[in-house]
């Protein structure tokens, strides 16, 4: 699994009917304590997740082996919404308080 923040949407009116109803996001993943690395996937979202939400991410078959997504043609899934990241003892990412 990997860390990632939403940044943005990718919108595609044609596509294979198996992602029909699916949404497409833009995420960035980033080290455990936050930093962004530059490095941008579209991933299927599982979950509904939304801008500016820090998720986990999977690639390669297991993007495929959760319920909601086994027939999805993707290899990059949304799989949860991150509430909080403790690193070393301390909490450096919770989403109640916004950091």
């Amino acid at each position: 699994m990997e860390l990632g923040r939403v940044e943005g949407t990718v919108v595609s009116t044609a596509k294979v009917d198996r992602l029909v109803g699916y949404k497409l996001l833009l995420v960035n993943l980033i080290s455990p304590d936050g930093v962004a690395t530059a490095n941008y996937l579209v991933a299927v979202d599982g979950v509904g997740a939304g801008k500016g939400e820090v998720v986990l991410l999977v690639r390669g078959s297991s993007a495929r082996q959760s319920k909601t997504l086994q027939s999805v043609p993707t290899d990059t899934s949304i799989v949860a919404i991150v509430d909080s990241i403790e690193l070393k003892g301390k909490v450096v990412y919770d989403k109640a308080k916004g950091a």
